[in-house]
């Protein structure tokens, strides 16, 4: 059985709750919303890439980071069996449910994932490394381009720049129950306030944000604003 987390509660539960819509996951991870419950419930012989999610539930905020692991994965062309494989070993040696959410994923997870190839080498997932000339290893710049999106505390992923480090928007499980957001406004509140004929000088004021902010969340929501 593996440990469970040490942070306090209410904290802790709200990494667990069921809060992303298969859709809005997909969207985040920039991948299928098919796809992405085919990472759950299928994958070939050793089973689903992503177990333990229940039918028809939506996806905990610690489910939401590994989809969007796993989409980077897939990406560089990694199977999804492979990716199965992987995370189980990964779960074993951080002795976690959720590995893709670690600190040590980042940290460590190199090594670990090297020292596994070694007991079964493995073409697709030895290109998620890379090595300098003095040997020193490191993830791929895909993957490292994606632990660069997240800011962890007490070991695990709780903060995820979803836009990207140059932006505002943030997921964050303590903030506004872990919708997206820019300065603790709710992007889909600024999407729906421009949905309805209202100017980004007057959604600004309201919300007490520069316009620059509700340009941003607007573009991140897939509003698009008139020349």
């Amino acid at each position: 059985m593996p440990k469970q987390l040490t942070l306090p509660a209410p904290w802790k539960r709200r990494l667990y709750l069921p809060t992303y819509a298969v859709k809005d996951a997909a969207r985040l991870a920039k991948a299928n919303s098919r796809t992405v419950s085919y990472w759950h419930f299928r994958g070939g012989s050793l089973g689903p890439a992503l177990p333990g999610r229940v039918r028809r539930q939506p996806l905990s905020y610690l489910q939401l980071i590994e989809v969007a692991f796993v989409s980077t994965f897939r990406n560089f062309g990694v199977s999804l069996q492979r990716i199965r494989k992987a995370r189980d070993y990964f779960g074993q040696r951080f002795d976690t449910e959720y590995p893709f959410a670690e600190l040590r994923l980042k940290t460590d997870g190199h090594h670990v994932l090297m020292d596994m190839l070694e007991v079964e080498p493995d073409g697709e997932l030895n290109r998620l490394i890379v090595g300098d000339a003095h040997g020193q290893l490191a993830w791929e710049k895909l993957v490292a381009d994606r632990f660069a999106e997240f800011d962890y505390e007490n070991d695990l992923t709780v903060v995820w720049h979803v836009a990207g480090r140059s932006s505002q928007i943030k997921i964050d499980p303590r903030i506004v129950f872990g919708t997206p957001n820019i300065n603790g406004v709710p992007t889909r509140s600024l999407r729906g306030r421009s949905l309805a004929g209202e100017q980004v000088a007057d959604i600004a004021e309201d919300f007490g944000l520069d316009e620059t902010d509700v340009k941003q969340a607007l573009a991140f929501e897939g509003v698009q604003l008139a020349a």
